[in-house]
């Protein structure tokens, strides 16, 4: 099982940023699909979910209306588009995917940092 992340970056408020996630070693069209992230002396915050069925989604109401979250199940890829970008968005992003039986199994990203600065 492997999940490979890209995009981050150093960006300036307002900016936005576009991370992927590559993954296999799983059924990935069956599995649910997160982003989550890490600042600096903080706990890993959950920041946007995505269903395997039907593709419905998930947000932390920090970046609802600015982050959106998709999936292309033909390239094995979560997608995490971030628009707007504040201050407070900086911290280390990790890809996240649960899959099986009650999603018991679960795999994470190295993480991807992006830091949000003028």
């Amino acid at each position: 099982v492997q999940l490979v992340e890209s995009g981050g970056g150093l960006v300036q408020p307002g900016w936005s940023l576009r991370f992927s996630c590559a993954a296999s070693g799983f059924t990935f069209s069956s599995s649910l699909m997160s982003w989550y992230r890490q600042a600096p002396g903080k706990g890993r915050e959950l920041v946007a979910t995505i269903f395997s069925a039907g593709g419905g989604t998930n947000y932390a109401d920090s970046v609802k209306g600015r982050f959106t979250i998709s999936r292309d199940n033909a390239k094995n890829t979560v997608y995490l588009q971030m628009n707007s970008l504040k201050p407070e968005d900086t911290a280390v992003y990790f890809c996240n995917a649960r899959w099986g039986l009650a999603r018991s199994r679960e795999s994470w990203g190295q993480g991807t940092q992006v830091t949000v600065s003028s």
